[in-house]
């Protein structure tokens, strides 16, 4: 069962990274330039919003089933997205695909919960995070590989063989003896949560292009179904969300730090690229090494965080990997416009190690804070904290650089610009400095915000009850 978990925790990582190598070919042969953005926000808005629905739904009708539909689903929306006749089709089908992809992680995971002791199951959760890096990293050279040999929907088919594997090794291997008794689905509560994430996830991916007004509004409307959402679910026989899993120490500080975390992860990951290129004017392929940097050492925390979790105990685990991200933090605040492209690498790369160490302790913990019958939707729970992290420090990130940028009467464009060798050429010497100045001024402000949610994450570990970890876990089951 392990290797089933492992194909469908590839497939997703994989995704992540690959149709973003072969977007150039895809424009040029289904055109529509203007819908680019949205074949990538409506798969992953789709994925975030279903996270959660997928790990109640694992609770009550059993994980194999779970996943052989979400493997379906995405199988589909796969191929019909080879199929694409135009951009419009694309998205809708990525729509199709992003559905499916997001019970792929979550679920797998909480197979593994089910299979192994808390002990096996800190050693175990080092091996699939790897997994999910090193898919990252042979993502965008798989991508590259395959549109220099064929035809472009190869990319998106590629999945349907390791899918099928997966899902065939899951049928044979994995029994689960579920009660059987009438269960009572909460559709009022399913939608009601559906709704209000799609609103906030909307409000944050398309800040942007709303604005803040319409952002606030959608902002707002989105508490307002969370609180009709968490009304519905106290009188619910079988809640989507049981209330009084939130009062769980554990998951409280599990979602927390997945939502400081992958906001860092954006913030440490996603920027890195324009410093590189735009301030200090190095070569694509110089940013693409110091971008592959925290793939490489997320490996090595997630090997380190299982050992050190056997040692020591969760709340240590989390202050160490937390440390990391703090000192990467600093290291990315330091970051001048002189400064070699190795520092900036190394920051990232602190950062990576601590991701590392973190996303299993948060994982591991979770888990053996609940039982089998909540073990799901706890697990789907951190993973969506850990999305919706991300979309929020993408938009927050991407607005306080534009904002600097605007102060200098600069927009996206000559951003673009400075980030092509030859375009930048041509832009006269003193102006490129006073953009790059600009350019760096705002990702220096990002890095002080990354820089306060690593001291956040570190916090967070001390919501975690002291002295406990997967051994102590394993005596009391």
């Amino acid at each position: 069962m392990l290797y089933a978990c492992i194909g469908f925790i590839l497939i997703s990582s994989i995704e992540g990274t690959i149709v973003a190598t072969v977007m150039p070919e895809i424009v040029g042969d289904l055109g529509g330039f203007d819908l680019f953005s949205w074949v990538f926000t409506a798969y992953l808005l789709t994925q975030a919003v279903i996270i959660p629905i997928y790990g109640r739904l694992a609770d009550i009708y059993g994980r194999r089933r779970m996943l052989l539909i979400a493997t379906g689903v995405f199988v589909l929306g796969s191929i019909l997205c080879g199929c694409a006749w135009n951009m419009l089709s694309l998205i809708l089908f990525r729509v199709v695909q992003g559905i499916g992809a997001g019970g792929l992680v979550p679920v797998s995971q909480t197979v593994i919960g089910d299979l192994y002791s808390p002990v096996e199951r800190a050693r175990i959760s080092g091996y699939l995070s790897s997994c999910w890096a090193i898919g990252s990293i042979i993502g965008p050279l798989l991508g590259a590989l395959l549109i220099a040999h064929t035809i472009w929907p190869m990319v998106v088919w590629l999945h349907v063989p390791i899918a099928a594997a997966a899902a065939l090794m899951l049928v044979l291997w994995l029994k689960e003896g579920l009660e059987h008794r009438v269960r009572r689905i909460d559709y009022g509560g399913a939608a009601l949560m559906v709704a209000a994430n799609t609103v906030l996830m909307v409000a944050v991916v398309e800040f942007g292009a709303l604005g803040l007004l319409p952002s606030l509004a959608l902002v707002m409307l989105s508490i307002l179904l969370f609180a009709l959402f968490f009304r519905l679910e106290r009188r619910a026989a079988e809640p989507m969300l049981p209330v009084e899993l939130l009062k769980n120490r554990t998951l409280a500080a599990a979602s927390l730090g997945c939502f400081a975390s992958g906001a860092i992860l954006m913030g440490a990951t996603a920027f890195v690229s324009l410093y590189v290129q735009g301030v200090m004017g190095e070569s694509a392929f110089i940013a693409g090494l110091v971008l592959t940097t925290p793939s490489i050492t997320w490996v090595i925390g997630s090997a380190s965080g299982g050992w050190l979790m056997l040692r020591s105990s969760y709340r240590s685990t989390t202050i160490a990997g937390g440390t990391l991200l703090v000192a990467g933090g600093i290291v990315m605040v330091l970051l001048r416009p002189g400064i070699a492209p190795w520092v900036a690498g190394l920051g990232v790369g602190l950062i990576g190690i601590g991701m590392g160490l973190i996303t299993n302790t948060y994982t591991v913990s979770t888990q053996g804070a609940v039982g089998w019958s909540q073990r799901g939707v706890a697990t789907s729970t951190i993973y969506f904290m850990r999305q919706l992290g991300q979309s929020i420090g993408a938009a927050i990130f991407g607005g306080t650089i534009n904002a600097e940028l605007a102060k200098h009467s600069a927009g996206a464009d000559i951003v673009d610009r400075i980030m092509n060798p030859a375009l930048r050429r041509a832009i006269p010497s003193d102006l490129i400095g006073t953009l790059a100045d600009a350019v760096a001024t705002g990702l220096n402000h990002v890095y002080w915000i990354t820089l306060g949610l690593g001291f956040a994450v570190m916090a967070t570990a001390y919501l975690l009850p002291p002295r406990l970890g997967p051994r102590l876990d394993a005596e009391r089951l």
